[in-house]
């Protein structure tokens, strides 16, 4: 049978979204370079850019002395503690010159704010974080101790204020900063593929993309360039039962987001060989935050901001992807009422501004056009449903793996980056779809098997069983393991 007609977007989609079936290279610098679109998905519309205006050399300067490696490789400032003395003496204040920023049409020029963002949040981070690393490089027994209160206004203030103007915190963050807007080509005909990937900033060695900081975060852009597909289909299903379209248009935007889930989670578990576990505690100290963290008990005052005020902001955190979010909220995921998921909802504020008006569209949407109760009135769309829920789980599953094998096996540090508890915080979230997906089989699915509805028989009784199988056994074994964890450590 062939596929059903791809539906168009709905008025309301495109009065919202007007660039969403865009062609990126036709964008202009003037808006945020995370706009959404159907050939991008969550990526930039363009890549990073890896030099700033000349306004910014002492500020490029201190950049590129400051990994631990360098591109070179020789020691940088981060290799012999003298980051922070160097910032001191050598960088002026140019927020004047964020504000001259602007395109040949006069309008601020989002797409060079962003890149200037991510530099001074790499060096802000860094600054605040030295005296971390080198108590980690000289006593990792020890602790992290305590990272520097003070921000000093040449960092401060042009961090703060490109933040206003991307309206995101002014703080190093997983897209704008960290992973997203930190990659370029080494040969752009290549286009996207992994090996051709590489940093445009880094801490310790991610420079060298044969490193496991540069496979750390290359591996999250690997995974985020299979995601037009997810936006795509999302805009599918939403946008047929906006218009009233028929169910097989429907079903078709689910196959779009299995087919896109299915290339993402492969290159998640090349995590596994692109980053060594045993490597991820040194440079994983550059991207802690403020908030609920040991180092900085009194938080940060940014010199020349907010009347000097101590100031909190969560790290830089992997949870802060759009993936997973746009299909909690497609899927109309219930999260429980507790402390957790608080945070979670905390991390939207650190995504860039159109990922955070797209999942709100559909997270709006759904709950008005009732997705899941579309769902559930047919067999073969609720198990489109159920197999789209088991990508959220597995990919949820696998990362609490990483959680356990980089992080939990090998430091007593009780928060992640992000400010969350290490051990019960993603248990969270992977309880809840797990007791969601157990829920519709079993109100759905379990009444048509007993029954012996045709519906559901032969293979989608073989696609179905098993995997719900995993899921009970999952869901049992979590537990087991996050209360030995939770015992371990005293929580």
């Amino acid at each position: 049978m062939s596929p059903a007609k791809v539906i168009s977007s709905s008025p309301a989609t495109l009065e919202s979204f007007p660039h969403i079936h865009d062609d990126p290279a036709t964008l202009p610098h003037s808006l945020d370079p995370f706009t959404v679109t159907t050939s991008t998905g969550f990526l930039p519309y363009l890549t990073s850019p890896t030099t700033l205006p000349d306004a910014f050399k002492p500020l490029m300067s201190l950049l590129d002395r400051l990994p631990v490696v360098r591109h070179d490789g020789t020691p940088g400032l981060l290799a012999t503690y003298e980051l922070g003395p160097a910032v001191d003496k050598e960088l002026p204040d140019l927020t004047d010159e964020v504000e001259k920023l602007v395109t040949v049409a006069g309008k601020l020029d989002l797409y060079t704010i962003m890149a200037v963002f991510r530099d001074y949040s790499f060096l802000a981070s860094s600054y605040l974080l030295e005296p971390c690393w080198k108590n980690w490089c000289t006593d990792p027994e020890g602790g992290y101790g305590l990272g520097r209160e003070f921000l000093p206004k040449s960092v401060a203030r042009p961090l703060y204020r490109c933040g206003q103007i991307l309206d995101i915190p002014p703080f190093m963050s997983y897209a704008a900063s960290y992973a997203l807007f930190n990659y370029t080509l080494d040969d752009p005909s290549k286009g996207l593929v992994y090996s051709n990937l590489r940093l445009v900033r880094a801490f310790e060695r991610g420079l060298d993309h044969r490193s496991s900081e540069a496979g750390f975060i290359l591996t999250h852009i690997d995974m985020v360039k299979d995601t037009p597909g997810l936006i795509s289909g999302a805009l599918q299903v939403i946008d047929t039962l906006q218009q009233g379209g028929c169910r097989s248009e429907v079903n078709n935007g689910f196959r779009e987001i299995l087919a896109s889930m299915e290339k993402i989670e492969a290159g998640m578990e090349d995590m596994w060989a692109n980053s060594k576990p045993s490597d991820y505690l040194s440079f994983r100290v550059f991207i802690f935050g403020i908030t609920s963290q040991s180092m900085f008990p009194n938080g940060v005052v940014y010199g020349g901001v907010e009347d000097n005020k101590p100031l909190y902001f969560r790290g830089e955190s992997g949870a802060n992807d759009s993936i997973i979010p746009l299909l909690d909220h497609l899927l109309q995921i219930p999260m429980p009422e507790t402390p957790l998921t608080k945070i979670l909802h905390e991390f939207r504020a650190y995504r860039p501004l159109p990922h955070r008006t797209f999942l709100a569209h559909v997270r709006t949407k759904a709950e008005e056009l009732g997705v899941r109760d579309f769902a559930v009135q047919d067999t073969e769309t609720a198990i489109l449903f159920l197999r789209t829920l088991n990508h959220v789980r597995s990919f949820r599953w696998r990362h609490w793996l990483f959680a356990r094998e980089y992080i939990i096996r090998r430091s007593p540090h009780p928060t992640a980056t992000g400010g969350s508890p290490i051990v019960t915080w993603l248990p969270n979230q992977l309880s809840a779809v797990m007791d969601m997906m157990i829920s519709i089989y079993e109100s759905v699915l379990a009444p048509y098997k007993a029954q012996g509805i045709a519906g559901y028989d032969g293979s989608r009784q073989k696609l179905v069983e098993p995997m719900m199988e995993l899921v009970r056994d999952q869901r049992e074994k979590l537990a087991k393991e996050v209360e030995k964890w939770c015992k371990e450590r005293g929580v």
